[in-house]
């Protein structure tokens, strides 16, 4: 994915003739638009799709705190798509980043057929929610400067990917921070995979091959989903309906969970 934020009258013409011009490959074009609420959002929305609409396959929405905050995106697409005849359906991802958001996701994960994935946004989630947090103390950015337990953000995690993978929405991390920290890149990558999320946003170039590569499963994780997925087969041919691989009983659940592996495997590949 290509993400750009918008500013003003002229980031707009920018973003526009970028995605004009420019080739983006098989990358998702995504623009992120002012919040719902200022005054920049709605011509935000109306001066990019009407100079770009056909290149564009994404927009973000920033500071969602309701429902409502992606009909309104939702009307003014359906609007344009209409008066432009656009042949394709823009999608929306929606960023999590505030302690209103945070407490609607399921709402807002369920609101809008439109919807494609949820990013969960530390910066300013953390603000929101008042925690005691230095994102540059010690060698880890993000490490906590109090004695907290654990993973301080584990909770809003596991909220986000419930909501988006009950709604077959992509659930996203937000950016680390410190892009010379590869260690600490790839520790979050695994972090977030482990938890069910299907990537995370990179702020500078040096991030997306380590986090395509974390994220990607590895070749013992392929060759084993393909030695349950067919074990799995030869029992359902046989008439059983749970087989074993390797030690561990498999059944339609473990069954579905490699069938992701691999999927997840192919779309790396061809990104």
């Amino acid at each position: 994915r290509h993400e750009q934020p918008l500013g003003h009258d002229g980031g707009r013409r920018h973003v526009g003739e970028a995605l004009n011009k420019l080739d983006f490959g098989r990358s998702l074009r995504a623009v992120r638009i002012n919040a719902p609420g200022t005054p920049w959002a709605h011509d935000d929305v109306i001066d990019l799709v009407e100079a770009a609409g056909s290149h564009i396959d994404l927009i973000v929405i920033p500071k969602v705190a309701a429902p409502r905050d992606v009909w309104f995106v939702d009307t003014l697409l359906a609007e344009l798509e209409r008066k432009l005849g656009l042949q394709h359906r823009v999608g929306l991802e929606l960023l999590i980043e505030d302690a209103q958001g945070l407490s609607r996701v399921e709402e807002i994960a369920a609101c809008c057929e439109r919807t494609e994935a949820l990013v969960l946004g530390f910066g300013d989630l953390a603000a929101s929610l008042g925690m005691r947090l230095d994102e540059f103390s010690g060698d880890d950015p993000v490490e906590e400067r109090n004695s907290y337990p654990g993973d301080i953000w584990h909770a809003a995690r596991s909220r986000l990917v419930a909501a988006a993978r009950a709604n077959g929405l992509d659930p996203i991390e937000g950016p680390y921070l410190d892009f010379a920290n590869t260690d600490g890149l790839r520790r979050e990558c695994r972090r977030a995979s482990a938890m069910g999320f299907a990537g995370k946003w990179a702020i500078h170039p040096s991030q997306i091959d380590i986090a395509k590569t974390t994220f990607a499963p590895t070749a013992q994780e392929i060759a084993r989903a393909r030695a349950a997925i067919e074990a799995m087969n030869q029992a359902q041919r046989a008439g059983v309906g749970a087989a074993g691989v390797g030690g561990m009983m498999l059944d339609a659940a473990t069954s579905r969970m490699f069938q992701q592996v691999l999927e997840r495997a192919a779309l790396i590949e061809g990104s």
